[in-house]
């Protein structure tokens, strides 16, 4: 199979190549260039892999939570390239994609993803290792106050944070908790390798989408405070 996978919903502006097992990808960190980045650099993976857009099966994007202008510059990208090539799209949520890059790296197999949402609120998922290595949602993403944080699932420091969210409210967040976790990874950003991994699979599963239904998700309308009348 062959699937290409971007992102630019954190801070990481990033593509990747998913070839039959293998990967091929690039990451550039420039928060303010994303637009500027990401096509260059899916000319320059698929370029170097020697494949076209043609021969892919389907493309995947990191579709939200996230910086609401990075959100909507992998929605705007991915859909105007599977309207051009006719290929399904597989929306991958980026908290998701940030459990599973703990996973790949620290081998932790239970996530409290956060990123850090402005207006003194977080973006929160938490997540758990499935039989196949592949991170599951065990909640549903929330944006949230981080000292408002109650979650149905039990909490103990067999769990790992992550992200720009425990990097500002830690304190808040663990004291909402409850709990002390085994470690707190806060400068993780997404990949889209781990966005790639995550759509491959679900692709298998059937959870594709046509160009004009693969939407942002951002868990908040708003873009910035309404100033008062």
């Amino acid at each position: 199979m062959k699937l290409l996978a971007i992102d630019t919903a954190t801070e990481g502006c990033s593509v990747c190549l998913w070839h039959d097992g293998e990967s091929l990808s690039r990451l550039e960190v420039q928060p303010r260039k994303h637009a500027e980045l990401i096509l260059p650099m899916i000319d320059e993976v698929l370029s170097e892999a020697g494949v076209s857009l043609s021969q892919l099966d389907s493309l995947a994007f990191g579709r939200g939570p996230g910086a609401f202008t990075g959100v909507r510059i992998a929605t705007g990208v991915i859909q105007g390239i599977a309207y051009g090539s006719d290929l399904p799209v597989v929306p991958v949520s980026t908290l998701r994609a940030l459990a599973q890059r703990v996973y790949t790296q620290h081998q932790a197999d239970r996530v409290l993803a956060a990123f850090d949402a402005r207006m003194q609120e977080v973006y929160f998922g938490a997540f758990e290792l499935d039989a196949d290595a592949l991170m599951q949602p065990v909640i549903d993403e929330i944006v949230i106050k981080p000292d408002a944080l109650q979650l149905d699932v039990a909490i103990d420091n067999n769990w790992v944070g992550a992200g720009s969210g425990w990097g500002v409210y830690e304190a808040v967040l663990l004291n909402s908790l409850g709990c002390e976790l085994a470690h707190v990874y806060p400068d993780m950003i997404t990949r889209a390798d781990e966005i790639a991994e995550l759509a491959v699979n679900d692709f298998v599963l059937g959870k594709a989408v046509d160009a004009e239904q693969a939407l942002p998700i951002y868990l908040r309308n708003e873009v910035a405070w309404k100033k008062q009348s």
